[in-house]
């Protein structure tokens, strides 16, 4: 079998969506002549752009796809473009329901292993993993799973990548500065993912105190007035470079390709820079599950910090429904985290990066 048409479906976030990448690898290596064509929210394509694994993006528009008008009408584009496999990472309500009307012979998604499909969806259902069993973490290791479970690959590649122009790599604005650049994630996708502005704020009056460094801010466009307040809260603010930022994903790749480290809450900037080889300190969210996004970390290069680790007397259980009440309201358990905490394993991080930079 040598099918001609594979469609890969992951209407979510950024990281989902880079970490996603890697069925494109794989399945290219299985079907080399094979045209892949992924389809996800307009604003995430960055990340797939320039792949050669990737033939094609279809982009859509997140709330319009939620709409079931335009839902209908996409499922009939696709089972019009008549694809022979499609792989659907994202396995929600949308996806579900464009496999199913697909007629593609190939439809492979995820299900809990615990529970039983209402509807034939997919043709190859694949149960999430229990458990992680390597380093690059559960999200990866279950897409990985979701190809090799169909079909079988000899030497996985687990590592997402990006994948950079000449042109792009030459694009430098941080050319002229002549200390270390850190790039600051002070602001989460969502407000669940925010820390507390003045505890943002006590861990960038840490490096600046401390290191001879020079700090970019990154957020989304419409977050600017929330990182301001941040800019605010901060002492040594000569050290922060407020003119340099991008307001694209293509253009923050670029930007952090050229950048020493990132220090973020867990995102799609932290997925983003891992594939760039670029230096990552993460701040979880209490919500998040650190066992399915803490890819490639080894205490070094990648390293993190998260409340349950911490302080784990405070949480009752970590089920997915605990997490889920957790993500409605994170606020208390964030100010847990405190920045003492937080500092605990930042400052080793830094003093192994930033030896050289020290005040």
């Amino acid at each position: 079998m040598q099918p001609t048409k594979i469609l890969v479906i992951q209407n979510k976030r950024i990281g989902d969506v880079l970490i996603s990448s890697v069925i494109a690898n794989n399945i290219k290596r299985v079907f080399p002549k094979s045209h892949v064509t992924y389809f996800v929210y307009d604003y995430t394509s960055g990340v797939l752009e320039n792949n050669p694994n990737i033939d094609e993006i279809i982009r859509v528009k997140e709330k319009e796809l939620k709409k079931i008008p335009r839902l209908l009408k996409t499922m009939r584009k696709i089972r019009k473009a008549d694809y022979n496999i499609i792989f659907d990472p994202y396995s929600k309500f949308q996806s579900r329901m464009i496999c199913l009307s697909s007629r593609a012979e190939y439809r492979i998604g995820f299900k809990r292993a615990h529970k039983k499909l209402k509807l034939p969806f997919y043709s190859h259902p694949v149960n999430l993993l229990e458990k992680r069993s390597r380093n690059c973490g559960k999200a990866i290791e279950d897409r990985i799973n979701l190809v090799h479970s169909v079909f079988p690959l000899e030497m996985p590649d687990y590592v997402p990548k990006i994948y950079l122009t000449p042109e792009e790599k030459a694009y430098n604005p941080v050319a002229h500065i002549n200390t270390p650049v850190i790039m600051l994630g002070v602001l989460g996708s969502t407000p669940q993912k925010s820390m507390p502005y003045e505890y943002i704020a006590e861990l960038i009056n840490y490096i600046t105190d401390h290191f001879n460094v020079t700090l970019l801010f990154n957020y989304a466009p419409h977050q600017k007035p929330e990182a301001m307040k941040i800019y605010e809260l901060c002492r040594g603010k000569d050290q922060i470079n407020l003119d340099i930022y991008e307001d694209s994903i293509r253009g923050f790749i670029k930007l952090i390709n050229h950048c020493d480290m990132l220090v973020a809450n867990e995102g799609g900037s932290v997925h983003i820079a891992k594939a760039l080889n670029r230096p990552t300190f993460t701040i979880y969210s209490p919500y998040v599950n650190k066992e399915h996004w803490s890819s490639f970390e080894d205490g070094v290069t990648h390293d993190s910090v998260h409340l349950l680790e911490e302080k784990p007397d405070l949480f009752s259980s970590f089920t997915l429904e605990e997490r889920r009440k957790i993500e409605e309201d994170p606020d208390a358990l964030y100010h847990e985290l405190t920045p003492d905490m937080i500092l605990h394993k930042l400052k080793p991080f830094l003093d192994g990066h930033l030896a050289d930079s020290r005040k």
